[in-house]
């Protein structure tokens, strides 16, 4: 699970934003921030740099 999402919402910033940055798909973006599909850890570090957040921001604990 990753926080994507939130972290998007926070920053006020769109997915389609994000994937031009990427140089991914809006389709491959969206699969990440609706957690359908799991970033490699490069594109997750990728992600964490562009939106300029520690890269654990982007993760959930699964310890509660």
């Amino acid at each position: 699970m990753n926080r994507i999402k939130e972290v998007l919402e926070e920053k006020g910033i769109k997915q389609t934003w994000l994937a031009e940055r990427l140089k991914k798909s809006y389709n491959m973006v969206n699969s990440y921030v609706q957690n359908r599909r799991q970033p490699s850890l490069k594109i997750l570090n990728d992600i964490a740099d562009i939106l300029d957040v520690d890269v654990r921001d982007l993760l959930v604990g699964k310890k509660k």
